[in-house]
């Protein structure tokens, strides 16, 4: 339980993280904040949330700030999650034309499942044609773990079967690690989704799965239109199985070629 203190400790932390990435923890969770905390506060020798955030105000633009932002960040992944997705977005890639290589941005990548599966995927069915993948994601620490392709024993076999763990990946004291092919086939980069420059270029699929549940609904509406200028007229973008477009903005509208996954309301933009 956070002690008599800590509610204002909290709200320092939530505001932190709001600030750094624009996710907004609800008022009802300030329970994950110290659970989510403590391996940091052994770490650095503090014995309460309240001495940890008297801390953070003396380096609040410091690596102090970025650890706690990564540690309330939720960075839940897992290999082929939701393994229809992927062969939509297989079903997507093979429609691009062959004079141009397709695209695909993984956005909120975490440490790195997403886009090292669509490696994976695509380099099973479609070697002569990869498609470039770009993943990204607010936290550092994630994107470093991303790079490294290091996995635990538990990590990997969520959603990874033993063929695949066997042909892309090596055991290696305990963990897995993948090829050093496999993860150069994924250009890694830190962005913030709300304030940071946009990719160059466009792309045919955006994946921006149980991201934007985190944000508020002006900061919702803002990415999606942000997204939306990096898409190609006719790409889609896909949301987590529990999210919709709908209510949220008229950036996008729901695809009428591949069902659950969303493309560019042009009449929209059009008209704006």
């Amino acid at each position: 339980m956070l002690n008599a203190t800590s509610p204002g400790a909290a709200a320092d932390f939530m505001t932190l993280l709001e600030e750094r990435t624009g996710q907004r923890m609800a008022a009802n969770r300030n329970w994950r904040i110290e659970t989510a905390l403590k391996p940091l506060m052994r770490e650095t020798g503090h014995d309460s949330l309240e001495s940890l955030a008297v801390a953070l105000r003396h380096d609040r633009i410091g690596k102090l700030g970025d650890r706690i932002v990564d540690e309330l960040l939720n960075q839940e992944s897992s290999f082929f999650r939701d393994s229809t997705v992927f062969d939509v977005v297989a079903e997507v890639v093979r429609a691009v034309p062959d004079t141009r290589r397709a695209r695909i941005w993984s956005a909120g990548c975490s440490t790195g499942q997403e886009p090292l599966s669509l490696a994976m995927m695509f380099a099973e069915r479609l070697d002569d044609h990869m498609p470039e993948i770009v993943a990204t994601d607010v936290s550092e620490t994630a994107l470093t773990r991303a790079k490294a392709g290091r996995f635990t024993q538990f990590e990997i076999q969520r959603g990874l079967p033993v063929r695949r763990m066997m042909q892309w990946f090596d055991s290696i004291d305990g963990d897995w690690v993948a090829h050093p092919g496999l993860v150069r086939m994924v250009s890694f980069r830190r962005m913030n989704l709300v304030a940071d420059p946009l990719p160059i270029g466009r792309f045919d699929v955006i994946l921006c799965r149980n991201v934007l549940l985190y944000f508020p609904l002006d900061l919702r509406r803002q990415v999606l239109g942000r997204l939306a200028k990096v898409l190609r007229p006719d790409g889609v973008l896909v949301l987590g199985a529990g999210e919709t477009v709908i209510g949220q903005t008229d950036a996008f509208k729901p695809s009428q070629r591949y069902r659950g996954l969303y493309e560019p309301n042009w009449a929209t933009a059009a008209a704006a």
